[in-house]
Protein backbone atom coordinates (compact mmCIF):
# COMPACT_ATOMS: atom_id res chain seq x y z
CA UNK A 1 0.00 0.00 0.00
CA UNK A 2 1.17 3.46 -0.90
CA UNK A 3 -0.18 6.55 1.29
CA UNK A 4 -1.43 9.54 -1.45
CA UNK A 5 -3.11 12.66 -0.75
CA UNK A 6 -6.41 13.61 -1.90
CA UNK A 7 -7.12 16.89 -3.25
CA UNK A 8 -8.95 18.41 -0.61
CA UNK A 9 -5.62 17.25 1.83
CA UNK A 10 -6.52 13.85 3.03
CA UNK A 11 -4.20 11.03 3.29
CA UNK A 12 -5.08 7.77 2.27
CA UNK A 13 -3.75 4.54 1.62
CA UNK A 14 -4.12 2.90 -1.93
CA UNK A 15 -3.41 -0.48 -2.96
CA UNK A 16 -0.59 -0.34 -5.83
CA UNK A 17 -1.43 -3.95 -7.41
CA UNK A 18 -4.62 -2.53 -8.61
CA UNK A 19 -3.28 0.57 -10.19
CA UNK A 20 -4.90 0.42 -13.92
CA UNK A 21 -3.41 3.79 -15.20
CA UNK A 22 -1.72 6.90 -13.63
CA UNK A 23 -2.55 10.20 -16.24
CA UNK A 24 -1.82 14.01 -15.29
CA UNK A 25 -4.50 16.14 -16.98
CA UNK A 26 -3.72 18.19 -15.59
CA UNK A 27 -4.42 16.38 -11.95
CA UNK A 28 -3.07 13.20 -11.18
CA UNK A 29 -6.00 10.95 -11.82
CA UNK A 30 -5.87 7.11 -11.11
CA UNK A 31 -8.05 4.37 -12.46
CA UNK A 32 -8.00 0.90 -10.73
CA UNK A 33 -8.54 -2.17 -12.30
CA UNK A 34 -12.49 -1.98 -10.62
CA UNK A 35 -12.65 1.28 -12.63
CA UNK A 36 -12.47 3.20 -9.67
CA UNK A 37 -10.94 7.00 -10.10
CA UNK A 38 -8.50 8.55 -7.36
CA UNK A 39 -7.50 12.25 -8.21
CA UNK A 40 -4.27 12.97 -6.44
CA UNK A 41 -2.18 16.21 -4.75
CA UNK A 42 0.53 13.83 -6.15
CA UNK A 43 2.48 13.86 -9.83
CA UNK A 44 2.97 10.38 -11.68
CA UNK A 45 6.39 9.95 -11.16
CA UNK A 46 6.36 10.61 -7.67
CA UNK A 47 3.35 7.79 -7.76
CA UNK A 48 5.63 5.73 -9.42
CA UNK A 49 8.40 6.38 -7.19
CA UNK A 50 6.23 5.50 -4.16
CA UNK A 51 5.23 1.91 -5.93
CA UNK A 52 9.04 1.47 -6.66
CA UNK A 53 10.01 2.14 -2.94
CA UNK A 54 7.32 0.41 -1.31
CA UNK A 55 7.87 -3.14 -3.58
CA UNK A 56 11.42 -2.48 -2.76
CA UNK A 57 10.47 -2.75 1.16
CA UNK A 58 8.78 -5.80 0.62
CA UNK A 59 11.54 -7.93 -1.56
CA UNK A 60 13.59 -6.70 1.37
CA UNK A 61 11.76 -8.18 4.07
CA UNK A 62 11.34 -11.06 1.88
CA UNK A 63 14.92 -11.29 1.60
CA UNK A 64 15.47 -10.95 5.30
CA UNK A 65 13.54 -14.09 6.09
CA UNK A 66 15.15 -16.71 4.02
Amino acid sequence: MIMLTKLNGVEFALNDELIETISEMPDTTITMTNKNLYIVQEGTKEVIDKIIDFRREVFRGLTKMQ
